[in-house]
């Protein structure tokens, strides 16, 4: 379980006065997320556990189990209305980032790049599966088999290679944006030498290429100084790496 499913803690004040979420108005708002059918192959059911009921979704296959209480207290701490409407918006959140299956993975994904460790200082790519305005990170279930997971991350560096991007020039920088949709700019990275083919015939050419990566964030390409100097004034975190590089990093 994250710390923050559901936002940040609320603060002190908000604490001293927030309205509890209880495990009944979870249920009730499962209840009616699955008379809603948000998805043909998404179910939501109500499972007796040990340590108290349980929310079982499955999602293509894909079996995913959370205690309500656990729910219920993480609703509370982000200060979730503790309202029919306001429980139900929370739990549809949470639905929205809930684990990708490998069937779709395999049929939707795409390859961006992404931290490695937890740490966020080593950067791989990641299969990813855009739902709405959200981009999900795939992490393989148990049950997929290697080869099957190889042949995932390979079909997602393919539609990688065919994801729109937009490249705009400042300067000595060139920022490459995704046009289909936020959170998937790396993608354009599978092909580097294309992208250095694009910046030069725009004017921009890099005596020492270099990328800087901020996960989920436009990509960019500069010369070694103005890169590590973007790295430096950055809030957000992100790392640089030499062109050459990119073709060989891993999977995160």
């Amino acid at each position: 379980m994250s710390e923050a499913l559901f936002g940040a803690p609320a603060g002190l004040l908000q604490r001293l006065n927030r309205a509890e979420v209880r495990v009944s108005d979870v249920r009730a708002a499962v209840d009616h997320l699955a008379a809603a059918e948000l998805h043909p192959e998404l179910s939501l059911d109500v499972a007796d556990g040990i340590r108290g009921p349980m929310l079982v979704l499955d999602d293509a296959g894909r079996r995913t189990r959370v205690i309500l209480g656990e729910l219920a207290v993480e609703m509370t701490r982000a200060r979730v209305p503790a309202t029919p409407d306001g429980v139900i918006a929370a739990l549809t959140a949470w639905l929205a980032r809930r684990p990708v299956p490998d069937s779709t993975a395999a049929a939707a994904g795409i390859a961006v790049l992404d931290w490695a460790d937890p740490r966020q200082t080593t950067l791989g790519w990641r299969v990813v599966v855009v739902r709405g305005e959200l981009v999900v990170p795939w992490r393989p279930s148990r049950d997929v088999t290697l080869p099957a997971v190889h042949q995932t991350r390979a079909r997602a560096f393919g539609r990688a290679a065919a994801v729109d991007a937009a490249l705009r020039v400042e300067g000595p920088v060139g920022l490459w944006t995704s046009t289909v949709t936020p959170g998937i700019d790396s993608a354009v990275l599978v092909h580097p030498e294309a992208v250095l083919a694009e910046m030069a015939g725009r004017g921009l050419r890099l005596r020492d290429p270099h990328v800087v990566v901020t996960p989920r964030r436009p990509v960019a390409c500069a010369d070694a100084p103005v890169a590590r100097r973007l790295v430096a004034e950055a809030t957000d975190a992100c790392a640089t790496l030499p062109w050459q590089e990119i073709d060989h990093l891993g999977w995160a």
